[in-house]
């Protein structure tokens, strides 16, 4: 089977990743316990490009999350269970010194893999754990399986909604990163949201879980066809051909 391995990091990234495995439980008709409770069988046709089946029969999420504090660790962990890594910032301090303890978690993951097709990550570009440690896990991936898909999902800061004033200087220097080591990169921009928010569904006060949910919504739909079965974009290669004209003109 062709697996992906998802990978999130920083509070963004925490929470739209528990938002995605959220909605991909639910399509794939598995509970919070992570039993399957569906009833068509194609919903576990593809299940492990996802999922490990644990010998129990549970079904476990792929996936590795890391963040610099535990706030938004403790409310993930009330869900499914996954591999998690805490205490982690920025991309030459605290970050360079504990990259390798969220290698080690990546690498083991990646060993149970029959097949590892990539890898997806979601963070974002304006905070400090999402875009320096996000970007620089990516670009230790890149040395040590430089033959697999790496796919991004990226929030883009906007100057309407900003909570830091150094976000331009985190999202300049982590896109700068992408362009040279993510292979697709899905551009999920603060400002587009809202605007969905507001004219599409008209939404007086947004809130983070209404763009969230929206974000969900986009995930879930582009990695639809990796992991029902189909005939166009059966893995991140084949999709990457379809999207991608030159490799740096990826987002």
């Amino acid at each position: 089977m062709r697996e992906i391995l998802h990978i999130q990091g920083g509070q963004c990234g925490n929470q739209i990743g528990a938002k995605f495995w959220e909605v991909v439980c639910a399509e794939h008709g598995i509970d919070a316990t992570g039993r399957y409770g569906g009833d068509n069988d194609l919903q576990l046709e593809r299940v492990n490009v996802y999922y490990n089946k644990a010998s129990c029969g549970r079904f476990v999420p792929r996936a590795v999350l890391m963040d610099l504090e535990p706030g938004t660790m403790d409310s993930v962990r009330s869900g499914p269970p996954a591999p998690v890594t805490t205490g982690l910032k920025g991309h030459y301090t605290e970050g360079a010194e504990l990259i390798d303890a969220v290698l080690d978690v990546v690498r083991k993951e990646a060993e149970n893999c029959d097949c590892l097709q990539g890898f997806q990550v979601c963070h974002s570009l304006g905070g400090g754990t999402g875009s320096g440690m996000g970007t620089l896990l990516i670009s230790k991936i890149r040395e040590e399986y430089p033959d697999r898909m790496m796919l991004t999902f990226s929030v883009f800061p906007s100057p309407k909604v900003s909570d830091t004033v150094v976000e331009p200087y985190n999202a300049t220097l982590s896109v700068h990163q992408l362009v040279e080591n993510a292979d697709e990169c899905m551009v999920l921009d603060n400002e587009a949201l809202y605007d969905i928010c507001f004219r599409t569904l008209k939404l007086t006060t947004p809130s983070f879980g209404d763009l969230n949910h929206l974000i969900s919504a986009t995930m879930s739909g582009v990695t639809c066809c990796l992991r029902f079965p189909g005939q166009l974009n059966s893995d991140l290669r084949k999709l990457a051909v379809n999207l991608i004209p030159y490799p740096r003109l990826h987002f």
